[in-house]
């Protein structure tokens, strides 16, 4: 049986040889970025070739190694990757360790540049303008629901969406003084509707302030030490320094915001992609039933149908779908050429590699 020191200088060994290979990785990955560049794509980021990563990683993986560590590992090799030449920029709404910066992490790593926004609107503003390259921007959560304001800037803008993250909400009650003594809860309203359980049941007499989001609630109940707490992610509980008074105080397990990577990516097919687009139409019986029968001659999966007003006329709609498959595949485009004949209006939103 091998003895504690030769097994350490077998690790020393295997670093050694991960050290070079990963700088070797880098410098080609740097090449890529090059060519990219010089070729006028103006980013090293393709939400394609970043699938086709993680897909090989783990097809080429016998273990011990779970699944969700090597794709950490690799999100962080990849990131390394992206700022070899030219870092993006990535804006996100809120500030450092809100759970849109946290999204943002979790596609692009630690080695890109994130920009706090104040609201969704500056962070279309900021790709738009090229202050940013991509923007990470909220689109639905599994509990509460449509982000509308997202919805309404994805018909107007000339950003597509060339991503998406599904991002895991757990909340936490933290702070620095004990729970006893809480008289103001910090929280932001996405939080509140998704922990009101607990709230009623252990924060009665507190009184809530809103916030504009996670972090800030933190921040707040950092900046008031002695009689208040806040409803925060465990990042933004680290960041402030704060205490946890309670662990996951969601009213559900099942809490998931799926996020948006807007930019002027457009990602080339795969083997799992999803379509989002937007359409409307005449006001007359059968009208959306009639909009909707391509997708089944041509046997597309639709996963979302959404309505929303316009804001052009009173009782005038969009309808937002999201379907299974890319829109450059022969079925995906033969089902939207079909839908467009019967429109007042169409647009497709982006093709991009579906979350798993």
């Amino acid at each position: 049986m091998p003895t504690l020191k030769a097994l350490r200088r077998r690790i020393d060994q295997l670093d050694r040889r991960l050290v070079a290979l990963l700088n070797d990785r880098a410098a080609v990955a740097a090449a890529v970025g090059r060519l990219k560049l010089t070729g006028g794509q103006g980013t090293t980021f393709s939400p394609d070739r970043e699938q086709a990563v993680y897909a090989n990683a783990m097809a080429a993986s016998r273990g011990p190694l779970s699944k969700e560590a090597l794709r950490a590992i690799f999100r962080e090799v990849m990131s390394s990757s992206l700022g070899a030449v030219v870092a993006p920029t990535i804006a996100y709404q809120g500030p450092p360790m809100s759970f849109a910066h946290l999204a943002a992490r979790r596609k692009f790593g630690s080695q890109v540049t994130y920009v706090p926004c104040a609201t969704i609107g500056d962070v279309y503003g900021d790709v738009e303008r090229r202050r940013a390259d991509y923007g990470v921007v909220p689109i639905e959560n599994s509990l509460e629901g449509t982000v509308g304001y997202t919805l309404d800037r994805l018909v107007e803008t000339e950003l597509v969406i060339s991503s998406e993250i599904l991002q895991p909400i757990d909340h936490h009650a933290v702070g620095a003084c004990p729970l006893a003594k809480v008289k103001r809860l910090y929280l932001h309203p996405q939080a509140h509707a998704q922990c009101r359980a607990w709230i009623e049941a252990h924060l009665p007499a507190a009184k809530l302030v809103e916030t504009l989001s996670t972090s800030m609630a933190a921040a707040m109940a950092h900046n008031h030490p002695t009689d208040s707490a806040a409803i925060a992610s465990e990042e933004a509980a680290r960041r402030y320094g704060l205490s946890f008074l309670a662990r996951s105080v969601g009213d559900s397990s099942r809490n998931v915001t799926r996020f948006l990577v807007v930019g002027r990516t457009v990602a080339r097919p795969t083997a799992h992609d999803k379509t989002s687009l937007v359409f409307s139409i005449k006001d007359r019986v059968g009208a959306l039933h009639d909009m909707l029968a391509p997708f089944r001659r041509y046997r597309i999966n639709l996963t979302k149908i959404e309505s929303r007003p316009s804001r052009r006329k009173a009782w005038d709609y969009y309808f937002f779908v999201d379907l299974e498959g890319h829109a450059q595949t022969a079925a995906v485009a033969k089902a939207i050429a079909a839908l467009e004949e019967r429109c007042t209006f169409l647009k497709v939103l982006g093709s991009y590699p579906a979350s798993a």
